[in-house]
């Protein structure tokens, strides 16, 4: 049988899956069980996979939206989106143990968004309506000082209090070009604006775009292994698809694949949002073992070798 099988090519994006953020993330859940032992509450997903919340929740993790879920004698761990001001204040009040696994790269936006208004400006933040991020870095300062734009149409309507007092921040998941036309797009409308040196994506969202691009003209087809509730993934199937490539998918495991739309592929590219886990790209390349004879090449455009701290708290013993 083995002969009849036809050969295919896949194209390993490269960086892909875990970043710092998401490691630190689960890390500080892992921790956080055996200092504490089961159950440990998480608010919200603490990183967006199933794959990834299934095994922490197997492991005596308990997973809420909001802390009026949580007792007061269970330790709660904040996810690695953030979380509003209004949250901690909260956890504190309540005299709870809580953890915060907020992504350091999200933080040092959240702490950029308290200086510009402590400096008297009015915050434009790009970002998705509704995301846990946006919702955390939003919830920073008080209502109104924080106008949400999404497109480079919303900046033609947003109406700021002064508009020669303005800042911008970014969610660290967005589309690098997309969000480079919405800043060209704010700083035409209000030359005074001010912002950050570079968008505050993060090094691993762009690094993860970057590779896509760079394996884009390769291939027929990009799978991206991904949650439908992962901005960062979603962005990758979207970045995959402007960069050409006329099948761009976003899967949350191998079972999802939909093998009727990529017959008569020969090249398929595969990465993994960062939320992702590298057993799961190992799966789908499986998958495609199974069926096609597979040739696997690696487009490596980044070595990434960032590693973040986990809070201090957990590195003492109980």
């Amino acid at each position: 049988m083995e002969h009849s099988m036809s050969p295919l090519t896949l194209y390993l994006a490269a960086p892909r899956g875990f970043c710092a953020g998401v490691d630190r993330a689960i890390k500080i859940v892992e921790m956080a069980l055996t200092k504490w032992g089961a159950p440990v509450y998480v608010r919200h997903e603490i990183v967006h996979n199933k794959y990834v919340v299934d095994s922490l929740r197997e492991k005596g993790a308990i997973f809420v939206e909001e802390l009026d879920e949580c007792p007061d004698d269970r330790p709660v761990i904040f996810s690695a989106h953030g979380v509003p001001k209004s949250v901690p204040a909260e956890a504190q009040r309540r005299n709870m143990i809580h953890v915060d696994a907020t992504c350091p790269l999200v933080t040092k936006v959240h702490n950029e968004a308290a200086r510009h208004h402590s400096d008297g400006l009015q915050m434009v933040m790009i970002g998705h309506e509704g995301h846990p991020e946006v919702l955390g870095t939003m919830g920073q300062l008080p209502d109104g000082e924080v106008i949400l734009v999404e497109t480079v149409e919303d900046v033609a309507a947003i109406q700021p209090r002064d508009p020669e007092r303005l800042a911008f921040i970014t969610q660290t998941t967005l589309s690098v070009d997309d969000t480079a036309a919405i800043v060209e797009a704010l700083k035409l409308r209000f030359p005074a604006i001010t912002g950050p040196a570079r968008e505050d994506i993060c090094y691993a969202t762009t690094n993860r775009q970057a590779a896509v691009k760079a394996v884009a003209h390769k291939i027929d087809a990009l799978l991206v292994i991904g949650a439908p509730n992962s901005s960062n993934s979603k962005r990758l199937v979207e970045v995959g698809s402007a960069a050409g490539c006329a099948y761009s998918q976003l899967v949350m495991r191998a079972d999802q694949i939909d093998w009727r739309a990529i017959e008569g592929a020969r090249a398929v590219g595969v990465t993994a949002g960062a939320s992702a886990p590298e057993v799961l790209v190992n799966e789908v390349i499986d998958a495609f073992r199974a069926r096609y004879d597979v040739t696997v090449e690696l487009v490596e455009t980044a070595q990434e070798n960032i590693e973040f701290k986990v809070p201090r708290v957990l590195r003492e013993s109980a």
